[in-house]
């Protein structure tokens, strides 16, 4: 099967390519997903968002594809006393947000609701379950492999992770410089461990608890309320520490309810619901050579502006992003420089300014 485009990955940044491409009039494209789901690290299950959640009014990309479909916002909810535990020998610090400073936003329906509107127009082009295994380039096309037969397109772009898609084959091989880069590049949301509960009622606002618990030495390193925009799902999410991941599921889901029964109330043990994520065994997100990142990751190398195959193959993706680079805002981004570099002639000597 031949296209004049196809896209790697039916995440944020692929859906905002097809749909850019599609908006333009151009209809003759694929888009090819390893999982059996469209959305990427976007995953809402559960009415609870296990992968990206928050944006900032400034991010001007997703806030104006939100305005596009159509999508309600809302703040991160922040009142009442939020709960600092900095030594485990001494109490934890309670404290209060300032409430005039800009709050982080989601998604009204959570941040599926943006997938999902992204990927209705363009639902008869995306093939799941199909995982590319490698890139040919055959002089005036690309062919690629994979377990769902070949497919060949005149321009392809990866929106994969950089450091997962150094595991498929070129051929020709991509320059040396840049596949260090590739695989030096830290894949958002790859370490992370996710927890969600449900609850009948938010029990920490009526405490006057605004749901948020900080602290790197604790089971539990961040902690957030989680109630939907219509008040009607109650729910906490946070990130656990990621030296639970080695204990069994039991043990580590003991250790959380503890710590979070310590610091919200016995409450906390009347969940309707408790859920987990782990992003480190997503083959799709994570890889072997996984490494945690401390320090906030460098995104957007100028590496990633050039195509590669003779003008055929492009990179994009949050991590390849200038603007925000692992971020969502910095996902969209990229979707729409890949769709407007795609079809551009010539584009192999093309390098953006931005």
């Amino acid at each position: 099967m031949h296209f004049k485009y196809c896209i790697i990955g039916a995440g944020l940044s692929g859906l905002t390519t097809a749909n850019m491409l599609r908006a333009s009039g151009e209809n003759d494209f694929v888009i090819l997903e390893g999982r059996d789901r469209t959305g990427g690290r976007i995953f809402t299950y559960d009415h609870i968002d296990f992968g990206a959640t928050w944006f900032q009014s400034h991010h001007e990309n997703v806030n104006e594809l939100l305005h596009q479909f159509g999508l309600q916002k809302f703040e991160q909810y922040s009142k009442g006393q939020s709960v600092l535990v900095y030594n485990t020998m001494a109490p934890a610090h309670l404290f209060e947000s300032q409430q005039q400073t800009p709050a982080a936003q989601r998604v009204s329906g959570g941040s599926k609701a943006l997938i999902d509107k992204l990927a209705k127009p363009v639902a008869g082009k995306i093939f799941l379950n199909t995982k590319i295994t490698a890139v040919h380039d055959m002089d005036n096309e690309l062919q690629l492999t994979t377990n769902k037969g070949n497919f060949s397109a005149d321009k392809v772009v990866v929106t994969i992770p950089p450091k997962l898609a150094t595991a498929l084959t070129y051929h020709p091989e991509l320059p040396e410089d840049f596949s260090a880069l590739m695989n030096q590049t830290h894949t958002w949301m790859s370490n992370a461990i996710k927890v969600g509960l449900r609850f009948e009622t938010p029990f920490w606002r009526k405490k006057n608890l605004s749901g948020t618990v900080i602290g790197q030495i604790g089971p539990v390193i961040e902690l957030y309320d989680h109630c939907n925009h219509e008040h009607s799902v109650f729910s906490l999410m946070g990130f656990v520490n990621e030296g639970l991941r080695d204990t069994t599921a039991e043990i580590r889901k003991e250790r959380i309810l503890s710590y979070l029964e310590t610091h919200l109330g016995a409450e906390i043990r009347a969940y309707t619901s408790y859920q987990e994520k782990d992003w480190s065994i997503d083959p799709f997100t994570a890889c072997k050579n996984l490494k945690s990142v401390y320090m906030s990751p460098q995104y957007g190398n100028k590496l990633y502006k050039n195509f590669h195959m003779n003008g055929k193959l492009f990179f994009s993706g949050t991590e390849t992003s200038p603007v925000y680079g692992g971020y969502l805002d910095g996902a969209i981004y990229s979707g729409l420089r890949a769709a407007r570099l795609l079809q551009r002639p010539n584009p192999q000597n093309h390098l953006e300014n931005s």
